[in-house]
């Protein structure tokens, strides 16, 4: 995989993990995390680990300063999982495509998949797209 690819996967993968923790979600995807996370250990390890991680999110709350830190422990936590094993990278953005759909969007190859849907009505000739077009896997 591109630097550049991994770096905004581990990014987004960070971040939308973090924001899993702090919400009832949590509790229905946390054992699959622990999965992912504890490959090559226990999952006992794995799942304390992120308890840990978990608690330091929910005692941030809305505090973006002191979100930092658990991001940032995510970050190097996927940075050194994707390096291990690039495969961890697809059955994250599983997971977190279950949660956020139109963050993550499925793709084939590095190909990206966009949508447009038209309601009520036909069309034909040329469609514009406009709004954000995310550039990363996830």
């Amino acid at each position: 995989m591109e630097a550049e690819v991994v770096q905004q996967m581990v990014t987004s993968g960070a971040s939308s993990l973090a924001g899993l923790m702090a919400t009832a979600a949590w509790q229905q995807v946390s054992s699959r995390v622990g999965r992912l996370f504890g490959r090559g250990r226990e999952d006992e390890a794995a799942d304390a680990e992120l308890e840990l991680i978990r608690a330091e999110v929910v005692e941030a709350g809305d505090d973006r300063d002191a979100l930092a830190d658990p991001t940032a422990v995510l970050r190097t936590r996927l940075r050194r999982l994707f390096r291990e094993d690039p495969a961890a990278a697809d059955e994250l953005f599983e997971i977190l495509a279950e949660f956020d759909p139109e963050r993550f969007r499925k793709q084939a190859g590095t190909t990206y998949v966009i949508n447009n849907t038209i309601e009520n009505g036909t069309h034909s000739g040329t469609t514009i797209q406009a709004g954000i077009i995310h550039t990363m896997r996830p």
